[in-house]
């Protein structure tokens, strides 16, 4: 019985209340201002990296259902369009045009987009690392932003490696990891906020 009362008393003191009922009331208003707060996720990468079809799985949408992200073998977005999340009303994905493409050129692409409207980042890249998902990852950390780095289409990668009589699956996904930390491990956290 102690213990619980040592418990109570404690959050008590945290919450800066003389009474349990205060506090609680407190805990109540914290909690119901974070039911209100919007979350805006930006996906983003260079165009043809996959970021329409990542926003596509990640809500559990096919292409070419009703309120699915177009994708192609062209470009296919062409202004930045806003996603909800299946589950989570308060959770925005924004799908972003891609970086460096001749209608959203690189120099121009964070102000074009607007990146100080979202709160973190999702960079989708294919391929090989490239100087714009490294641009992406700088310009993020400068806005004090955090991002996730993804990458696509490794299934092609392991495919063509294979092919080749190369690498086996594992020393592929290897290689990739190791150039994807190699590329990004200087970043380091965000600075903190001020």
């Amino acid at each position: 019985m102690d213990d619980k009362f040592d418990d109570v008393s404690a959050l008590l003191n945290d919450s800066g209340e003389h009474t349990k009922e205060r506090a609680i009331a407190k805990a109540e208003e914290v909690v119901n201002g974070l039911n209100n707060v919007v979350l805006n996720i930006a996906v983003t990468g260079e165009t043809g990296a996959g970021k329409s079809s990542f926003v596509n799985a990640i809500r559990g949408v096919k292409v070419g259902e009703e309120g699915s992200a177009p994708t192609g073998v062209t470009e296919c977005t062409m202004e930045v369009t806003m996603y909800p999340h299946p589950v989570m009303p308060n959770v925005r994905i924004w799908d972003l045009p891609g970086i460096g493409s001749t209608c959203f050129k690189a120099e121009t692409y964070t102000k074009d987009v607007k990146f100080k409207d979202y709160d973190f980042f999702i960079i989708v890249s294919d391929c090989r690392f490239k100087q714009n998902d490294l641009k992406l990852a700088n310009e993020i950390k400068k806005k004090k932003k955090n991002f996730y780095f993804v990458r696509s289409k490794i299934d092609q990668d392991v495919r063509n490696e294979k092919e080749s009589g190369g690498r086996t699956e594992e020393e592929t996904l290897r290689c990739i990891r190791k150039n994807c930390w190699d590329n990004l491990k200087d970043m380091g956290p965000p600075p903190p906020s001020s």
